[in-house]
């Protein structure tokens, strides 16, 4: 069954069209032109709109959402300690349920179409991955899980495995859900400080076997520069390099800490990057040197990263912050444009996930968002594109559709209720505050 959407305008091949069609088969984009290129095939008006790509979150930690509040404006380690660490001691596998009902509903709301979840609370099995799962099949929203490989022995239990464990128990969760349209799991050694050399090695060969990316997080914090550096001798991202995974298959997260060789690395071996500004800023973290990384054809996409250091769940919001925090630091208000930052947040999003996202095109999945366009935050209409990115707000969203499925209207989310969502995140967060 196909069904013709026309809209007032239509984001297609970088500009803004107007008298479009855009039709949807199968969940996916079948074609897109003129009007008069659908004539005799009833088309659905969705009126004064603009339709965009569905933005694309590359990298957040779902659970962490259930921490928002706890622990903001400290250092890190005690963020990290009396925040994350303190409450992951309690949750239990339907928590973690709540806990990503809570982030993917949000983020629907916010027109993230599809999400990378980084998950390591493992305890001991695939349990509470397939919580996640369900969580984002319950709500309809597109997921990436990249299931983490840890075993620091200072973390809590519950993110720690053996390397054979890791292992087997990544394969087993892609075996299960290989073929599903909307979830693909993919292997994510967490870091040079909290992997050890054999569990990020670990990850990368279910990578090769598996055909599939990786993602790791890479000199997020200035303090794993310096114990990569004093033990191992070189930096971080030629420590990974010394152990064989620096490849086309590597989705690294953060690089605040990157020096220019390792970002002459980075563009050699293709390596792409998730960049979550606001989190930098949010945990002090630094300015990563993307401007540097966009002259070398480096692919950057975007994320939040936790609701818990961020502490905001919105793509848009994202693509605001890229571009403004380049300028000021840079002392260059040409450092990163709006039409960079919007490409960052749908078509690069999607080519790092290796997924067909992202753009309003024929063979892309019909994942898109309509815009009010007679919201005043779009207006004067004498750029829309610089609009959607500096003065954006989540109230111009009216529509957000997944797979050519409607998830979010005005009325709300529309498969999981938010009302019901809130009344399981007091439950269980009533008993932690």
């Amino acid at each position: 069954m196909s069904i013709c959407y026309k809209a007032k305008k239509i984001y297609y091949r970088g500009k803004f069209e107007e008298n479009f069609g855009m039709e949807v088969s199968g969940g996916a984009i079948a074609q897109v032109g003129p009007l008069s290129q659908f004539a005799g095939q009833p088309c659905v008006d969705l009126g004064e709109v603009a339709i965009v790509p569905g933005t694309v979150n590359t990298h957040t930690h779902s659970f962490q959402s259930l921490v928002r509040g706890f622990a903001d404006d400290l250092s890190f380690f005690d963020w990290r300690d009396r925040g994350i660490y303190r409450v992951s001691e309690y949750l239990k596998t339907e928590d973690i349920y709540t806990g990503a009902l809570f982030a993917f509903g949000e983020m629907l709301k916010n027109g993230v179409t599809t999400v990378c979840d980084f998950f390591y609370l493992q305890d001991g099995g695939n349990d509470n991955a397939r919580a996640v799962i369900r969580a984002a099949k319950d709500l309809g929203i597109r997921l990436v899980l990249a299931r983490c490989f840890y075993d620091w022995e200072k973390a809590p239990k519950k993110y720690r495995e053996t390397k054979k464990e890791a292992r087997e128990r990544c394969l087993e969760l892609m075996r299960e859900y290989r073929g599903d349209e909307k979830v693909t799991v993919c292997p994510a050694p967490h870091s040079p400080h909290a992997a050890s050399a054999e569990m990020i090695q670990a990850g990368y060969e279910v990578a090769v076997e598996t055909d599939s990316l990786f993602h790791i997080h890479l000199a997020e914090g200035r303090y794993e520069v310096e114990e990569i550096q004093k033990k191992e001798g070189v930096s971080p991202l030629f420590y990974l390099d010394k152990l064989g995974v620096v490849t086309n298959k590597m989705v690294a997260v953060h690089c605040v800490w990157l020096n220019e060789e390792e970002i002459d690395l980075m563009a050699e071996r293709d390596i792409k990057l998730s960049y979550n500004p606001s989190s930098n800023m949010f945990l002090g973290d630094g300015v990563t040197p993307i401007k540097q990384m966009l002259d070398r054809k480096i692919t950057i996409g975007l994320g939040t990263d936790g609701a818990c250091g961020n502490n905001k769940t919105s793509i848009f919001e994202e693509m605001r912050m890229a571009a403004l925090l380049q300028k000021v630091h840079l002392l260059d208000s040409t450092a990163v444009t709006a039409e960079e930052a919007f490409q960052m947040g749908t078509s690069n999003g999607g080519h790092l996930l290796g997924l067909p996202i992202g753009k309003c095109e024929p063979g892309y999945k019909a994942d898109f968002v309509t815009l009010n366009l007679n919201a005043l935050e779009l207006h004067p209409m004498e750029n829309l594109h610089k609009n959607i990115v500096y003065s954006f707000s989540p109230s111009t969203i009216v529509e957000v559709f997944v797979q050519g499925e409607k998830l979010f209207s005005k009325e709300g989310l529309l498969k999981v209720p938010e009302k019901k969502i809130i009344e399981k995140i007091r439950r269980l967060t009533g008993g932690y505050v």
